[in-house]
């Protein structure tokens, strides 16, 4: 008995797939929006914006797609399916942060 009480606690404390999917999402969310304020100060174009994104997000996109990828793995999804949902939602943020962007380099 004394034994598998610390043993619930260690599995209780484990991160699930989810909690994963959670930070993964935050420290990609913030990147990305991060990427704004410095983009329109060197005034880049569109297209150099998000490339300068992209490379400074490569590896919070990565940890994001992984976390995806095993949680939806574990639901149960098929490898092509947890790649597509995966896609859609990097390129959410992706789209997202990018007509922000646009928004504040439209002039007026």
């Amino acid at each position: 008995m004394l034994l598998v009480a610390p043993l619930m606690l260690l599995a209780a404390a484990a991160p699930t797939p989810a909690d994963a999917v959670g930070a993964g999402r935050k420290a990609y969310a913030q990147c990305v929006a991060s990427q704004i304020q410095p983009s329109l100060e060197k005034k880049l174009t569109l297209g150099d914006f998000q490339s300068e994104m992209k490379k400074a997000c490569a590896a919070k996109e990565a940890s994001f797609r992984n976390a995806i990828l095993a949680a939806d793995k574990a639901d149960g999804m098929s490898d092509k399916a947890a790649q597509s949902d995966a896609d859609d939602q990097i390129s959410e943020y992706v789209d997202k942060i990018t007509a922000e962007y646009e928004d504040y380099n439209k002039p007026g």
